[in-house]
């Protein structure tokens, strides 16, 4: 029998949780992620366009920027995109409002954008020493691979 109570307990999940507790909880997963006022937009539709997001994050404050990411080929969303607010309340606002919510047709997902990770410096260009006219690399150890 207590087997059974702890077990709707389990089930019940935050309703044996104090709502005073509940509400801080709640309160600090929402707050505690957004340190910028900028937030990455998931799940767009392949169709979004800059003008369509700047269209639907612009009634919860003051737009920086709105950028959907394109394929430098096609030309077509990635499915992401930033948006940026003057203010992190601005952007907290847009994120509670926004998040999980459908634009054009699909269902987005708003999340707090994480600082670019610097890149890795590009390789050094190859010395035309160590490569022959029919385009084989030289190893210098064994003679010549492809």
């Amino acid at each position: 029998m207590a087997f059974a109570s702890s077990f709707r307990r389990v089930l019940g999940g935050l309703s044996s949780t104090p709502p005073v507790l509940h509400s801080q909880l709640t309160a600090l997963r929402h707050n505690s992620t957004l340190v910028t006022p900028k937030l990455f937009i998931s799940g767009l539709s392949r169709l979004t366009t800059d003008e369509r997001l700047t269209e639907a994050f612009s009634p919860f404050g003051q737009l920086v920027e709105a950028k959907v990411i394109v394929d430098r080929v096609s030309g077509k969303s990635k499915g992401f995109g930033f948006v940026k607010y003057t203010t992190i309340e601005e952007a907290e606002k847009a994120r509670q409002d926004m998040n999980a919510k459908f634009l054009d047709g699909w269902v987005i997902f708003v999340d707090p954008a994480k600082p670019r990770e610097p890149r890795p410096p590009p390789p050094p260009p190859q010395s035309q020493s160590e490569s022959s006219e029919s385009g084989f690399r030289i190893n210098k150890t064994i003679g010549w691979c492809g």
